[in-house]
């Protein structure tokens, strides 16, 4: 078990070097996103962790580095396996909350 626990954190350890720094014109996309059913955290340092229910009883789960935005669709993920979540609209302020549509969900940053 011991060993299993070492592998996952070296893993991580990884992965998190291959993170970079969200570009500045990209700042308003970190934060904590939410709607009932997806959770979306960005940060400025460049990783994503992801978590939408799906149907009754399953959830998907993605998180990792940032690897590229492509407009304001952004690519999370390492090497050849990658995720691509589509924003429709980007984030913006609407009565004093940010708000982000992704994968057809609208979020809102949590502050």
């Amino acid at each position: 078990m011991r060993h299993a626990i070492f592998f996952l954190l070296a893993g991580f350890l990884v992965l998190a070097g291959c993170a970079k720094p969200l570009p500045p014109e990209r700042g308003a996309y970190a934060g904590e996103w939410q709607s009932s059913t997806m959770g979306l955290l960005i940060t400025r340092d460049g990783h994503v962790a992801y978590k939408r229910l799906v149907g009754t009883n399953g959830s998907k789960t993605v998180s990792g580095p940032i690897q590229s935005f492509e407009g304001n669709n952004f690519s999370v993920g390492v090497g050849p396996i990658q995720t691509t979540f589509v924003v429709s609209v980007p984030p913006h302020e609407v009565g004093g909350r940010w708000m982000m549509t992704v994968d057809g969900v609208e979020l809102t940053r949590q502050d």
